[in-house]
């Protein structure tokens, strides 16, 4: 189940009032979802019950009858009725039709996208099109972090341990964060859940430590476990991610966007990546002579331990 943020939004001025109810222009469920998590804190143990179920369960929302989901979130039927009511909408079906329309337009599948790249065949264009696509990613990623990323690198300075999880096509993105960090700060490791050890290393989740979750659309099962472990054992939460409202979006402490828009078959990752080096690049200005000296000491280990082949 979804937890309450524990820092409320300074935008929820007009929550005090059980009567507040979001702008019926609303039109997608990232803006629902925004504004359910914006809200959380202010509603009754009922409606909180019933919101997070809507936030962590949205694809049976969209297929399952009102009075399945309030079975499913453990509340009355009557009280997704006032839910909807209390969050603008006439009513219940209202309020679902945003579920239902998510579903609509969740991302398309890969091979979908593959039978169309083949379909249209390989041309001099293709090349050209995925560096626009990466271009675009970039300045898109880089506009939306710039203050962010000086925010996430200082909350990840102060904890005693960082640790980093990506799985499946983010497990590179993840592994470069991890690399570049380990060159000059030891406290930092790898959540990589192999041999299914992924419960015994989120033991190691303490509080006051950090974790970084890197996941796009659709999301690892993994990466989520990883950000609800972190949240439970009180650590701070830093997503990179491509959705404010992801699932290991919303109860972040910071949250870094990344696009992945693409003309290929699968998301592009170029942005991502961009994303972990500048986070890591933030991280050692932060460092400062600790972390150059540290840094000197791995060069030279590194050289001296044969890592590299000679010139």
């Amino acid at each position: 189940m979804l937890s309450p943020p524990r820092t409320p939004s300074p935008s929820r001025s007009c929550l005090n009032s059980t009567s507040a109810s979001l702008d019926l222009n609303v039109p997608t469920f990232d803006q629902l979802a925004a504004t359910i998590r914006d809200r959380f804190p202010d509603l009754s143990p009922q409606f909180q019950a019933g919101a997070a179920f809507l936030l962590d369960y949205p694809d049976e929302v969209a297929v399952l009858s009102m009075r399945k989901v309030a079975e499913r979130a453990k509340v009355q039927p009557a009280a997704m009725v006032r839910l909807s009511q209390q969050l603008g909408f006439p009513g219940w079906n209202e309020l679902r039709e945003i579920f239902v329309s998510r579903v609509r337009t969740r991302p398309e599948p890969l091979t979908s996208r593959a039978r169309s790249l083949v379909k249209g065949g390989a041309d001099n264009h293709l090349g050209r099109d995925l560096a626009q696509a990466q271009s675009h990613n970039l300045e898109l990623t880089l506009a939306q972090n710039a203050e962010s990323v000086i925010d996430a690198a200082k909350t990840l300075k102060k904890a005693p341990h960082v640790h980093v999880a990506g799985f499946r096509s983010c497990y590179p993105v993840a592994f470069g964060l991890l690399y570049g960090y380990r060159l000059f700060r030891p406290s930092v490791s790898l959540i990589s859940g192999e041999a299914g050890t992924l419960e015994m290393q989120l033991r190691g989740i303490e509080k006051r430590h950090a974790t970084v979750v890197v996941s796009f659309a659709p999301y690892s099962v993994e990466a989520v476990r990883v950000a609800q472990a972190t949240i439970e054992r009180g650590a701070k939460l830093i997503a990179l991610t491509d959705s404010a409202v992801s699932p290991i979006a919303l109860n972040a402490d910071h949250t870094l966007i990344f696009s992945h828009e693409s003309p290929s078959f699968f998301p592009s990752l170029v942005a991502a990546s961009a994303l972990a080096e500048m986070l890591v690049a933030q991280l050692l200005a932060l460092e400062g002579k600790e972390a150059i000296a540290n840094l000197e000491q791995a060069e030279a280990a590194l050289h001296s331990q044969g890592a590299y082949a000679a010139n």
